[in-house]
């Protein structure tokens, strides 16, 4: 796990809007610990069918981009004590205020596979993100679970944060790595309000984490592209927007 050599302790102090949030770090950073941990006991195959879902991944259609080198699914959940409850499917929407490229527009993106959205491997891993939000937990009780592949080719970079540096308008915000193949690139930064860089790290190991308090950090990933001698490079992500329901 690289990083930069920034601790907990050296981050700037964080707005006290949010009550019970002043003294805490504004994000967690974790090796694949936890979800290997809370992966244990699901048979194999289902785990493995889950991982190569990210196969099956349709392009965004709001990339405006000739080529697309990106792609991705999404659903929407209640979470509930011990499962997740899935909502009906719904385009994701973010204001222009978080999202200068896409924001105030309803993205229509396809919805989950019926295996991933029902599995035992999602439901583990969103409640293990949920129990380590680096925040109060209260009033959080619905996400939205985003399987997003980025593609880089010697042709063309591809952008995980095509926005730049930016907020995703959510409390929470869990980014878990699933998959790094033959890529350079992709350092994810976070930011203060003030936007000056807190942490820096290159996720590497699959299910490497990294789970942001949306409301007191900004963050950003650099483009992805091939490594040296590949034609092409993959990101796999499942990222988990925490929030509260309407």
């Amino acid at each position: 796990m690289t990083s930069s050599p920034l601790r907990a302790r050296d981050l700037p102090d964080a707005p006290p809007a949010i009550p019970g949030a002043a003294h805490r770090p504004p994000f967690v950073h974790f090796g694949p610990g936890p979800l290997t941990d809370a992966l244990a006991g699901v048979p194999e195959g289902d785990v493995a069918g889950f991982l190569a879902s990210w196969e099956d991944l349709p392009a965004d259609a709001h990339l405006g981009t000739d080529t697309p080198y990106r792609f991705r699914r999404y659903g929407k959940f209640r979470l509930r004590p011990r499962g997740l409850e899935q909502l009906p499917h719904t385009a994701f929407f973010q204001d222009a205020s978080v999202n200068r490229v896409n924001g105030g527009v309803e993205r229509l993106f396809a919805p989950l596979c019926p295996a991933v959205a029902a599995g035992e491997p999602l439901r583990r891993v969103v409640l293990a993100l949920g129990e380590r939000l680096p925040g109060p937990r209260a009033g959080i009780d619905t996400c939205g679970v985003h399987q997003i592949r980025v593609v880089a080719t010697v042709n063309a970079e591809g952008h995980p944060a095509p926005e730049g540096v930016h907020r995703d308008g959510h409390c929470y915000v869990a980014q878990v790595l699933i998959r790094r193949q033959d890529v350079r690139g992709a350092e994810s930064c976070l930011y203060d309000p003030e936007r000056r860089p807190v942490h820096r790290a290159v996720l590497t190991a699959p299910l490497e984490t990294i789970v942001l308090d949306d409301r007191r950090v900004l963050h950003g990933v650099s483009p992805v592209r091939p490594a040296p001698g590949a034609g092409t490079g993959i990101r796999d992500m499942l990222l988990v927007d925490f929030f509260g329901g309407a």
